[in-house]
């Protein structure tokens, strides 16, 4: 069963998407068994396309590891954690997050919103 796991555990996606923040990005990585990896891209596609249509959202994209490597990041941004909330809660299963993905899919998902660093990069 495919399953979720927190990538910072000191605060939940979940509290994450109850602060008053935007623009914010969604990072999610995601560990799947090679021989899952075609239901996992089907699984991923269904989702994202359902997420797209939902108030807030701007853009994604799906990263693979390279090298036979297991590993997907998906890069979303949305105009708030507010949007955000509002599409999950509209868009997921509550009963099972998870359920358009392969059994060996492990998600941790995590937002995030830029950082000024002065003279490299601006928020």
């Amino acid at each position: 069963m495919a399953k979720l796991v927190e990538m910072d555990e000191r605060v939940t996606i979940f509290e994450q998407m109850e602060e008053n923040v935007g623009p914010v990005i969604l990072i999610n990585k995601f560990s799947v068994n090679p021989e899952e990896f075609d239901l996992f891209l089907k699984g991923w596609a269904n989702e994202a396309e359902k997420f797209k249509e939902q108030p807030g959202f701007i853009s994604t994209q799906l990263h693979q590891g390279i090298g036979g490597s297991g590993t997907f990041v998906n890069y979303a941004v949305w105009e708030s954690a507010a949007h955000f909330k509002r599409a999950v809660t509209k868009v997921m299963d509550p009963q099972d997050r998870m359920s358009a993905y392969p059994p060996s899919t492990v998600a941790s998902p995590h937002l995030f919103k830029k950082v000024a660093v002065p003279g490299i990069c601006v928020d």
